[in-house]
């Protein structure tokens, strides 16, 4: 799920992704932000914890930061729910 944005809707490497996938692309309504409320809260999370939270010295840096936060976010921040939120997106 995703909003309207061009490069969501006409992007030929996430329509591969998906297909690869088996997944299905799902817009939301123009104007109405809500409906992917948690996907805009992950975004406003990795802003506050990952992209903002400390100086980078290099785009570099800051893309090497990213994989060991999400990892954390997944295993760490996550353990109640009876595995980590990204089990419930990987293919069965």
């Amino acid at each position: 799920m995703t909003d309207n944005h061009f490069s969501h809707r006409f992007s030929h490497d996430l329509q591969a992704v998906l297909g690869a996938l088996g997944a299905k692309h799902v817009l939301i309504r123009p104007h109405c932000p809500w409906q992917n409320g948690k996907a805009e809260r992950l975004n406003r999370t990795l802003q506050t914890e990952w992209a903002y939270r400390q100086v980078f010295t290099s785009n570099t840096a800051r893309a090497d930061a990213l994989a060991p936060w999400i990892e954390h976010y997944n295993t760490q921040r996550h353990p109640a729910i009876n595995g980590a939120p990204l089990s419930r997106v990987l293919p069965t």
